[in-house]
């Protein structure tokens, strides 16, 4: 979460997120505000790369591919418009070494950079040069905090489409531009413009880091505005791109201020704690257990549930009473969930300690579906078969009914891929390796954003499917 090329790597076979809290998408409930005018401050021209890695850029290969390089913890990864990708690690002789994908597989590829000030890279034999874009790094008033942002544009005077690129959970920098953030230079050199920037409490912004799904689509309002502000008359349309969690923020901020699209990727159309619930049964239904069991992990999840709800103060008793009962049956092994095995795992004397502070301001009944049933704003939503963080047949569903009554909504099912859009192989203990993203992805994304509809075949299937032109481009 651009959108599937993200920095996550090995993964156990569960429905289950890394243990760090920072990947558990949960929600505050729904109140409407009405938001004050937000002004930005003055932004500035910089270079391309503003990271302070000189490699870090898009660059065009002498065969007319692109390649992006992007930050990957201390080293770098490359990622492709096709889907495929790979991290980089530097060798003996200067050069960097590349791995299939997060898989940790060397791939064969080598890559040099040269001097950095030439903008220059040799990727598996081919030559290419950094592409260069219309960069503004800009200080702007979110929702009660300053917030830090950056315009990338194409080179040039002409209109071109917009999209803010929507967070997911994750607390990291989305300037630094690592993971699902190489977006802000991937949709500038396919001709699109893209405004990034830091969630509150991350990175260069202000205020405190928060999963409130109102104070975070405020947020992305007030980003919005600033690109907006920045692009004046090269503003031609404008939308988001949530991932994840923020595909819970980015209908939000579309109700709240109209824009002209809104693409959701691997996100949920159910709330969080039947996200966890959700989770839980894919546990065992992947496993091949039956509604028996099922109903046995329900009662599981009852339990946890109240702790959840308490905000770790209470519910402690009803969860050993469920391990007590179970605990000695084999399926209860493999509960994992996306937040339960927290409770699960741990004693509830650390959690009652740590417990209340680790998904601020994140109640956990957030409800979707009223924003979804009165957003009539362009949608576009790409689900993966496989997600096992956010399982998405339920979501897949109702986005098809809400197709089937009038809402102008695209659903897009690529196989075999799992969170962040990884096509993935298995380990023989079980992780997951991402290898890529499906070939059709991006393209199915810049195809909608420029176009307002799709064209042709991307490697999904089209759960639902507008079947008509769903944003037009200005005359």
């Amino acid at each position: 979460m651009w959108a599937g090329i993200t920095s996550r790597i090995i993964r156990k076979v569960s429905c289950a997120v890394p243990a760090l809290p920072s990947d558990v998408s949960l929600a505050i409930g729904l109140v409407f505000l009405v938001l004050l005018p937000l002004q930005g401050t003055v932004a500035q021209r910089m270079p391309a790369n503003s990271t302070g890695r000189c490699q870090i850029g898009t660059y065009r290969l002498s065969d007319g591919r692109d390649v992006d390089i992007a930050p990957d913890d201390e080293n770098l990864a490359w990622h492709m418009k096709d889907g495929t990708a790979g991290k980089l690690t530097p060798t003996a002789d200067g050069s960097w070494s590349s791995t299939l994908g997060m898989t940790g597989h060397a791939d064969g590829k080598r890559v040099s950079f040269g001097d950095c000030t030439a903008g220059k890279i040799r990727f598996d034999g081919v030559e290419g040069h950094r592409i260069a874009f219309d960069v503004f790094e800009t200080r702007f008033q979110g929702a009660g905090v300053t917030l830090s942002g950056r315009l990338v544009m194409p080179k040039g005077n002409a209109p071109v489409p917009i999209v803010v690129l929507v967070h997911g959970s994750d607390r990291g920098s989305a300037l630094e531009g690592g993971g699902f953030f190489a977006m802000q230079r991937l949709f500038p050199s396919a001709g699109i413009g893209a405004f990034v920037y830091d969630k509150r409490g991350t990175g260069t912004s202000g205020g405190n880091f928060t999963h409130d799904y109102l104070t975070l689509a405020d947020d992305a309002v007030a980003a919005t505005r600033e690109a907006k502000r920045l692009a004046g008359a090269r503003a031609q349309l404008i939308g988001y791109l949530g991932t994840s969690e923020g595909g819970w923020v980015a209908p939000l901020a579309a109700k709240i201020e109209a824009v002209d699209f809104v693409m959701v990727a691997y996100g949920l159309a159910i709330s969080p704690l039947e996200e966890d619930r959700s989770c839980l049964a894919l546990d065992l239904t992947r496993r091949g257990y039956g509604a028996d069991v099922l109903a046995k992990a329900m009662k599981v999840a009852d339990a946890t549930s109240v702790v959840l709800l308490s905000n770790f103060r209470e519910g402690y008793d009803q969860v050993d009473a469920v391990r007590r009962m179970y605990e000695k049956e084999p399926w209860f092994a493999l509960l994992h969930g996306n937040v339960s095995f927290l409770i699960l795992e741990h004693p509830a004397a650390e959690l009652r300690e740590l417990g209340p502070t680790l998904f601020p301001g994140a109640p956990l009944q957030y409800d979707p579906m009223p924003v979804l049933r009165n957003l009539r704003t362009p949608q576009l939503w790409l689900l993966g078969t496989d997600d096992i963080d956010a399982p998405s047949a339920e979501t897949a569903a109702r986005l098809k009914a809400l197709a089937a009554s009038g809402s102008p909504i695209t659903t897009a099912m690529f196989p075999n891929a799992e969170h962040g859009m990884w096509e993935f192989e298995v380990a023989p203990d079980g992780t997951r390796l991402p290898t890529r993203q499906p070939e059709g992805y991006f393209r199915m994304i810049v195809d909608f954003v420029r176009d307002g509809r799709l064209h042709g075949a991307y490697g999904a299937d089209l759960v639902s499917d507008t079947e008509q032109t769903t944003h037009t481009q200005p005359e």
